[in-house]
């Protein structure tokens, strides 16, 4: 593959490229629900004159692009939008935007504040650019549009509607994700762990309702449930080990109805992060373990439950795959392509490559060209900069790709 030469394509499809991020920026859809997206990448992978798209778990579609004998390279863009208001200032933002949750029935704003539709237009633009330069590469590309990252349902899906069965094993997964944490138009790969596994964790404490001037006939959840949050904050400082990195947080505590009933249960909402499965799993034991231990020491009348959603596994970088990506990465990119420091997110890209069994690289894609003040994913103001974002995501793509798809160097 002459990567240079299939890149020189960008130019002329620059600003085509830009109009199709502003259509799904400003079209954001729910993860699961991302009807109207998975129909337009359909006409634009349709257009590019793919071998063929093959949905997977709905909304889920995989574009299978081949050029005789060679690899098999999968590439993975998630598509999915986040049930937020979006604050941007862009001309092209998606303020307004609202969809109605099928889950629920309840009308939420939602937007692109993750940077998903950058991945599907870099995908789409990769896809664009080896379908028309198929004489200088041999092997297959999977193009990867995967739905529900932002649940974690998506991947898992994917797996659940036999995606290892309905495509030929991969050699290896990619994956990509713009940040606001490395230089506008960097890359950043790194070895090993590089997102942290991720759980919340709902958790149900019962009490004894009174009323609020007989305390003496009732078991507070409030007073039980502050002790509760009080001594989950030892677990990370006197649990794990220093070299470690974990994080415990609280993130919603609700009991009560008013200021003079003391009520009978309460609900904690909690998330934890870790770099290591054996870290992950000794915080869930001591949060059971420490929350069974204050009920019993409050009197509570019966057992606590706990409840585990939103599961996110590690994502840990195969090195030999990591380090052909890497060197691929320095030689086109010189002094943009950079060592990524672990980002304290988590994702479900590692649950498709694990079930086919194949290795993977995941890697970071600056945003912003004011990046020490830009903002984080999640933010209403994220919405990076178009360029040379756009582009940059595109040459990331097909460069990672270029060890295996028959490689002449950049």
């Amino acid at each position: 593959m002459t990567i240079r030469d299939i890149l020189a394509h960008l130019d002329s499809t620059r600003e085509d490229r830009e109009e199709l991020y502003k259509y799904f920026h400003q079209h954001p859809e729910l993860s699961l629900q991302e009807h109207e997206t998975a129909a337009k990448i359909r006409s634009e992978l349709d257009s590019y004159g793919v071998d063929e798209v093959i949905e997977v778990s709905g909304t889920g579609q995989v574009a299978v692009l081949r050029s005789g004998d060679g690899p098999v390279v999968a590439m993975r863009g998630d598509i999915d939008g986040l049930p937020m208001a979006e604050r941007s200032g862009k001309d092209y933002a998606a303020e307004g935007r609202t969809q109605v949750n099928e889950a629920t029935g309840e009308e939420t704003p939602v937007a692109h504040s993750c940077g998903h539709d950058v991945h599907i237009v870099s995908l789409l633009g990769a896809v664009e650019v080896l379908a028309a330069h198929r004489d200088q590469w041999a092997g297959t590309f999977l193009a990867v549009f995967q739905p529900a990252e932002e649940n974690a349902a998506g991947a898992k899906a994917m797996v659940d509607d036999g995606i290892v069965d309905k495509l030929p094993k991969p050699d290896v997964y990619l994956g990509q994700h713009v940040l606001g944490t490395l230089p506008g138009g960097a890359v950043g790969t790194r070895v090993g762990p590089v997102l942290s596994t991720a759980s919340s964790i709902e958790i149900t404490i019962h009490g004894k309702g009174s009323h609020g001037a007989m305390p003496d006939l009732g078991v507070d959840p409030v007073v039980l449930g502050s002790a509760i949050v009080g001594r989950l904050q030892t677990i990370v400082s006197r649990e794990v080990a220093p070299k470690e990195t974990a994080v415990v947080t609280v993130g919603s505590f609700h009991a009560g109805t008013k200021s003079n009933i003391i009520a009978d249960e309460a609900v904690l909402q909690l998330n934890t992060r870790a770099y290591s499965q054996e870290v992950a799993d000794h915080l869930h034991e001591a949060i059971e373990r420490i929350v069974r231990a204050e009920c019993q020491a409050a009197r509570s009348p019966q057992e606590p439950e706990f409840r585990y959603y939103d599961a996110y596994p590690l994502t840990d970088n195969n090195a030999e795959v990591t380090a052909r990506v890497r060197t691929a990465f320095d030689s086109y990119f010189g002094q943009e392509s950079q060592e990524l420091a672990a980002v304290p997110a988590s994702e479900d890209f590692s649950i498709i490559p694990d079930a086919f069994g194949t290795p993977y690289t995941f890697w970071g894609l600056g945003g912003f060209a004011d990046w020490k003040n830009a903002p984080g994913n999640h933010s209403p103001r994220f919405a990076p900069d178009l360029q040379p974002t756009l582009d940059r995501g595109v040459e990331a793509i097909v460069v990672a790709a270029s060890p295996w798809l028959a490689a002449d160097g950049a």
